[in-house]
Order: structure tokens, then C-alpha cells, then sequence
């Protein structure tokens, strides 16, 4: 397949899952522990949402599909997009992560890793996926008891997901993309704090989740420098 295909291909199944995005943000279990101020019925039920959500999806993953080598974790990516892009939405718009999207995305992660290894016996590329997987999950957990007020459960298990695609990469890409979350989290929050000229801005609660999904994008861009 040509690499012009390839990157349709790609940006078309980003697209068409993204479609299902509110349904399936619908149909997720609302909090009963520290229920939301907007309900996730109330999120998919913004009518930008599908529109963007598509457009995001299948831009990225084009994107992605055109700087990465399709040999080189492509045929994850594209599914895994429009997980990403709801993640980042529901978190920005009420701090919180849902469970079930990050768990199926990390299973259907695992389960083409074990696909490949079966296909490939590349053993060497599996457990570097593995190790990013428990390396990324462990940060972030250590973190989370450190300091539990700034950040949630959901990031822990974000970072999984994360740690899974950046590890499969390669060490360089999972450590420049779990920085880069940091950094650009730390970035916006100063320049938060600096357009509105308060220093309270920054304890304020800011949703990590984008972050991390941003973060994980330039580490997985890195490939190709």
C-alpha cells in the first residue's frame, strides 16, 4: 500500500470510529462517588462534539500515519485516536477520566501486541511494550499517593495506555513523551496564571488528561527524527 493510502486509510477508520464517540460517551456509567457538575449524557449531547471529534480523530491519525512507519504500531494508532480524543474532551470538561474507555483501549492495545508477537516473535518489541506499560503506570501511581489532591485515579490508568504505546516505540519516545506531558501541563498552567494575572491560577484544579494524550503524541512523533 502506497503511502498516500496508507494515510487515508488511516484518517478514514480515525473518522468513522469517532462517529460512535457520543454513543458510546452515552451509554458510560455516570460517577456515583463525586458525581459530576455535567453528566456524560450532557456532554455527548453537545453538538459540536461528533463533528469534532471526527475532524480531530482523523486529522491526527492521518497525521500520524504520515510520520510514522505503518510497520511501526499504525494499524493501534488509528483505532486508538478517537479513545484519545474523548478522554481529552470528557477531562477538560470535568476534570474526570472514565474508566471503561481507557481499560477497553489499553486490552485492545494489549491484545494487538499479542497479535504482532505471535505474527513477528519479536519478543525484544513486546517487552519493551510491556515495560513502558508498568514503567508509565508505576510514575504516575507513586505520584498519585504523593500527592492525590492534584492528581486522579483516571491519569494512573491513562498513563498505562500511554506507557503501552510510547514503550512499544521505543525507550526515547516513552521518555521525551512523559515528559512532554509534564512540561506542556506546566506551560499552560503558568500561562494561565499569567493572562489572568493571579497566582492562585495555578492551584487551581486543571485537567491533566489532554496532557498526557498530548505528551504522548510528540513522543510518538519522535519517531521520525
Amino acid at each position: 500500500m502506497s503511502p498516500g493510502a496508507v494515510v487515508l486509510v488511516s484518517a478514514a477508520v480515525a473518522g468513522l470510529l469517532a462517529l460512535g464517540m457520543p454513543a458510546l460517551l452515552r451509554r458510560l456509567p455516570e460517577p456515583v462517588d463525586d458525581p459530576p457538575e455535567v453528566s456524560y449524557a450532557s456532554l455527548a449531547g453537545w453538538p459540536p462534539f461528533r463533528p469534532l471529534a471526527v475532524a480531530v480523530s482523523a486529522a491526527v491519525a492521518g497525521l500520524l500515519a504520515w510520520q510514522v512507519d505503518p510497520s511501526r504500531l499504525m494499524v493501534a494508532l488509528a483505532p486508538l485516536t478517537p479513545i484519545c480524543v474523548l478522554l481529552a474532551y470528557v477531562d477538560w470538561r470535568v476534570q474526570r477520566l472514565p474508566k471503561v474507555p481507557i481499560l477497553l483501549a489499553t486490552a485492545a492495545g494489549l491484545a494487538l501486541l499479542g497479535a504482532e508477537w505471535l505474527w513477528t516473535r519479536d519478543t525484544a518489541t513486546a517487552l519493551g511494550a510491556l515495560a513502558g506499560l508498568v514503567i508509565a503506570r508505576s510514575a504516575f501511581w507513586l505520584l498519585w499517593r504523593l500527592v492525590p489532591h492534584a492528581m486522579g485515579f483516571g491519569d494512573v490508568r491513562l498513563a498505562a495506555l500511554v506507557g503501552l504505546v510510547l514503550g512499544r516505540l521505543g525507550w526515547d519516545q516513552l521518555a521525551i513523551g512523559l515528559w512532554a506531558g509534564l512540561a506542556i501541563f506546566g506551560l499552560w498552567g503558568i500561562g494561565r496564571a499569567v493572562a489572568r494575572r493571579s497566582r492562585t491560577a495555578m492551584r487551581e484544579p486543571l485537567a491533566y488528561g489532554p496532557f498526557m494524550i498530548w505528551g504522548m503524541l510528540v513522543g510518538v512523533f519522535a519517531v521520525s527524527l
